[in-house]
C-alpha cells in the first residue's frame, strides 16, 4: 500500500504571539509518473491557478478575480508551490505597465490539453451545478473544448468578444476554432455581454432577440455571423448516474 507522507514546517514569531504554519512538502511516493505529476498539481486550487494561466500572464489580482474561493495566503502558496515546481514562472512587465504577473512556463503550457479534457469530462458529470458561477477564462477554455468542427464546415468569420474589461479574438477558418486574448481588426461581429449571459446563449438555448431586448447583450456586425458563432458549441451527452 502506496503511502502518502506530508512534511510541516513550523515557524513561530514569539513578538506578535502567531504562529504560521506552512505544508513544505507533499509526496505519494509512488514511482508512477501519474502520481508525482499529481505531488506537483494536485494540491486543492493548484490546477485551476494553471487554467486560470492558460490564456496568458496575469497579475495577483487578477488570479484573485479569477478565483474569489481562494483566500490570498492560499493563493499566494499555490503560486510558490508551483513556481517551485517550474510549473508558473514570475516576470515583471517593461514600462507603462512595470507591473508583476505570473505565466505558465513552457512545460506548464503543457497542461492545456489536460485542463480540456478534464473540463470536457467533467462536463459530463450528472452531478454538475447548474447555477454555479462561471468565470471569464472557463467560459473561454470550454469554447476551445466543446468547439464542434461539423458545425463550423464550410464557415469562415472572426469575432471580437467583449466581456467586460477582457477582450478576445475569435475566428474560425476551415473548421479549425482559435480564440485568445485581443482585439481584432474588422471583426464580422463584436459581442458585448457577460460570461453568464454568453455562456446561457451558448449552452443553455437563451434568446438572442430576448439578451438584446433586456439590455444584457450587445451585438454589432453580421447578424447570421453572430448566430452562427452561437451554433459552433456543443456539450457532450452526460454520464449515467449510478441510479440507472
Amino acid at each position: 500500500m502506496q503511502s502518502y507522507k506530508t512534511t510541516i514546517e513550523f515557524s513561530i514569531r514569539t513578538h506578535d504571539d502567531k504562529i504560521s504554519i506552512m505544508a513544505t512538502m507533499r509526496t505519494y511516493e509512488d514511482g508512477c509518473a501519474a502520481a508525482h505529476a499529481l505531488d506537483l498539481i494536485g494540491e486543492r486550487w493548484a490546477l485551476l491557478v494553471v487554467r486560470e494561466l492558460v490564456l496568458g500572464p496575469k497579475r495577483f489580482t487578477d488570479l484573485r478575480a479569477g478565483l474569489p474561493g481562494a483566500s490570498p495566503n492560499v493563493l499566494s502558496q499555490r503560486l510558490r508551490e508551483l513556481e517551485g515546481a517550474g510549473v508558473v514562472m514570475r516576470r515583471k512587465l517593461p514600462p507603462p505597465a512595470a507591473s508583476r504577473v505570473y505565466e505558465l512556463t513552457e512545460w506548464g503550457e503543457e497542461l492545456e490539453p489536460v485542463i480540456i479534457q478534464l473540463g470536457r469530462w467533467g462536463a459530463r458529470s450528472p452531478s454538475k451545478p447548474q447555477d454555479a458561477p462561471l468565470g471569464v477564462d472557463s467560459l473561454i477554455l470550454s469554447f476551445r473544448t466543446m468547439f464542434d468542427p461539423d458545425a463550423a464546415d464550410g464557415f469562415d468569420a472572426s469575432y471580437e468578444l467583449r466581456l467586460g474589461e477582457d477582450r478576445f479574438r475569435a475566428v474560425v477558418e476551415e473548421g479549425r476554432f482559435e480564440i485568445v486574448r485581443g482585439n481584432v481588426d474588422r471583426p464580422e461581429a463584436v459581442i458585448k455581454t457577460d460570461p453568464s449571459t454568453l455562456a446561457a446563449l451558448v449552452y443553455e438555448g437563451r434568446s438572442l432577440d430576448e439578451a438584446l431586448r433586456s439590455g444584457d447583450a450587445e451585438f454589432s456586425g453580421d447578424l447570421q455571423a453572430i448566430e452562427r458563432f452561437l451554433g459552433l458549441f456543443s456539450l457532450p451527452e452526460p454520464a449515467p448516474s449510478a441510479s440507472t
